[in-house]
C-alpha cells in the first residue's frame, strides 16, 4: 500500500487548501473515501456514503418533514469539512496506533456527518430559522438521530455511541463525563470534537464567514455580541479557549493531523493549526487598524460587501 498520495513540491509553502480537491462535496466524499481505504475494506464505506447521501437530502429540504437548512454558517459545507477533518485525524491516529475497530470509524464518520442536524426546522416551524437552536443544537441533534436512525440505515446498536460522538461537540461538555465503553470510543470523541473546530477555523473564508455566525448568534440571543465587529474581537479569545479545550478536553487529538500530512503527502507540518495562526494574525491587524471598517479587509469572497444584514462597526 502506498505511503502517501504524493509528494508536495515547494513543500515549506504549502498551504492546507492545496491539499486535495474540495470544490465539490462529490469531491470532498472521494478524498474522505480515499483516506478510508487507507485502513478499510471498501465495501465498508458504503455505510458512510449512505448516510451521506441522506444527509445531503436532508439538508436539502428533501426529507419528509423537515426544512431544508437556512443556516449560512452552519451548513452542509460545514458538516463535509468537519468530515474531512475527522478522517484525516483517524488517519493520522491510526498510522501511529492499533488502527480503531471499522465499525468504531464508520460511526464516527457517520457521527461527523449528523453532528449539526440539530440546526434544521421541523415543517411545522415557521418561526426564524435554525439558528435560533444555537444553545442546545447538540441535544437537538442527538434526538434527531434517535428519531431517524432507521430510515438513515444506522442500526440501534450504534446509537449509543453515535449520540456521545455528537455530545462531545458541545464546546461546554466535558468529554470525561460522556459514558464511553472504551478508551477508544472516548479517544474517537476527541477526534470528532476537535475536527469539529479545527475544521471550521482553517477554512480560507473563515473570517469572512464570521459574518454569517454572527447573524446566527444574533438570532439565538447570544449575549456579549452586540455587533459583527464584537464576534470578530471576540475570536481571538476563542482561540486561546480553543487551544485549552485541545490539550485538556481533547486530550491533544489535533496532533494527529501531523502526521496524517507527513505520511500521505510528506509535508511535515499540522496545517490545520498554521492556517487557523494566519487567520487568528490577521485578525490583530484588523482589530488595529481602525481607518477603515473591518469589512473592507475581509476579502475572500464578494458576497461579504454585499451581505444584506449589514451593520457599521
Amino acid at each position: 500500500m502506498r505511503r502517501h498520495i504524493y509528494a508536495m513540491d515547494n513543500c515549506e509553502t504549502v498551504q492546507l487548501s492545496q491539499l486535495a480537491d474540495t470544490s465539490t462535496h462529490k469531491a470532498i466524499l472521494e478524498e474522505v473515501r480515499r483516506i478510508f481505504l487507507y485502513h478499510y475494506p471498501a465495501r465498508y464505506f458504503r455505510a458512510v456514503n449512505r448516510t451521506y447521501r441522506n444527509v445531503k437530502k436532508l439538508y436539502g429540504g428533501e426529507i419528509r418533514g423537515y426544512k431544508a437548512c437556512n443556516t449560512d454558517y452552519h451548513n452542509i459545507s460545514h458538516v463535509l469539512d468537519i468530515l474531512l477533518t475527522t478522517i484525516r485525524l483517524v488517519d493520522g491516529y491510526n498510522s501511529e496506533n492499533i488502527p480503531f475497530p471499522v465499525h468504531l470509524t464508520i460511526n464516527l464518520l457517520n457521527a461527523a456527518l449528523l453532528h449539526d442536524t440539530g440546526y434544521i426546522q421541523e415543517e411545522r416551524d415557521n418561526e426564524g430559522t435554525g439558528a435560533k437552536y444555537t444553545p442546545y443544537h447538540v441535544e437537538r441533534g442527538v434526538e434527531f438521530l434517535k428519531k431517524n436512525h432507521e430510515a438513515f440505515g444506522i442500526t440501534s446498536d450504534a446509537v449509543t455511541l453515535m449520540a456521545e460522538l455528537i455530545r462531545c461537540t458541545g464546546f461546554m461538555v466535558k468529554a470525561e463525563k460522556l459514558k464511553f465503553s472504551s478508551p477508544e470510543e472516548k479517544f474517537a470523541g476527541c477526534i470528532l470534537g476537535t475536527a469539529d473546530l479545527l475544521g471550521q477555523m482553517s477554512d480560507r473564508r473563515y473570517l469572512e464567514k464570521l459574518i454569517f455566525l454572527y447573524y446566527e448568534f444574533k438570532e439565538a440571543g447570544m449575549k456579549g455580541f452586540n455587533t459583527e465587529f464584537d464576534l470578530i474581537r471576540k475570536t481571538i479569545d476563542f482561540y486561546d479557549m480553543t487551544k485549552k479545550r485541545f490539550a485538556e478536553t481533547y486530550l491533544n487529538a489535533y496532533m494527529y493531523a501531523q502526521p496524517h500530512f507527513r505520511t500521505r503527502f510528506a509535508v511535515d507540518r499540522n496545517l490545520y493549526m498554521e492556517a487557523i495562526d494566519r487567520h487568528i494574525r490577521y485578525l490583530y491587524k484588523i482589530i488595529q487598524d481602525d481607518s477603515t471598517n473591518f469589512r473592507y479587509k475581509l476579502k475572500r469572497g464578494n458576497w461579504i460587501h454585499t451581505y444584506p444584514r449589514t451593520e457599521s462597526r
